[in-house]
């Protein structure tokens, strides 16, 4: 065998070759199960696609880095089952681009937060972590309650994401803006388009408390308000296993 080894790196074409030979290998293994995705994603006709708000609130979410510190998604453990709640399903992140599994906790796993906490305490967890739990070693996010949230380029965001796959309609791209401040303002006259577009479900409130301003703050708060609650899939699994 070291004589094999000791050959091939003296040989340029057939290191090289064996390169490219290994590399096909795992390649094949990556890819070739993609061609059975269509079996392995369990159906949720109920699944609804994250309004112009909530895809603020995730790229917000992204860019703080919050990935790096909590994840979304629950393994089929028991210990994990009994504090977060049922374990996570593909379907859960079809719609998530790019997916925020992640692999550390120094906080808890959120997959399952939404409408566990109010957005009062959402809000004030975010202003100072401390304030709600003693012990946190999360650092505070006040500033989003001050910066005014930028929607001008929501429809770029939800074309983008339909291009990979998220069927937002034309009728939702053209009317993002318009959604995101809506959905934060249920007084205005925008507030009826969201329901029409995203359904009777969706969350429609002055997310930060206050109305008639949209910040951040809303943006983000929307966002953690609906994670694990796009679909009820994972709920009905775990009581049919029951």
């Amino acid at each position: 065998m070291p004589n094999f080894h000791r050959k091939l790196e003296r040989s340029a074409i057939g290191f090289v070759l064996a390169i490219v030979g290994v590399s096909a290998i795992g390649g094949f293994v990556e890819i070739a199960p993609l061609f059975t995705i269509h079996e392995t994603v369990e159906q949720a006709p109920d699944m609804r696609v994250y309004t112009p708000l909530e895809v603020a609130g995730r790229n917000i979410y992204i860019r703080e880095g919050c990935y790096a510190c909590h994840s979304q998604m629950i393994r089929t453990l028991r210990d994990e089952v009994e504090r977060y709640g049922p374990f996570s399903l593909a379907v859960e992140s079809q719609y998530d681009h790019p997916m925020l599994w992640g692999s550390k906790r120094t906080g808890p796993d959120l997959a399952r937060v939404g409408g566990k906490y109010s957005d009062a305490w959402q809000v004030a967890h975010l202003i100072n972590p401390r304030d709600v739990v003693p012990q946190s070693v999360m650092p505070r996010y006040a500033w989003l309650k001050r910066n005014g949230l930028k929607t001008d380029d929501l429809g770029l965001h939800l074309a983008a994401q339909r291009r990979v796959g998220v069927p937002y309609t034309d009728d939702m791209i053209a009317n993002a803006g318009a959604d995101a401040y809506g959905q934060a303002n249920p007084d205005s006259p925008y507030a009826s388009g969201v329901t029409a577009r995203y359904g009777e479900a969706t969350n429609v409130r002055a997310f930060d408390g206050s109305a008639g301003r949209l910040t951040e703050m809303d943006a983000l708060v929307a966002y953690l308000q609906v994670l694990g609650r796009l679909t009820d899939a994972a709920q009905k699994t775990a009581a049919a296993q029951e």
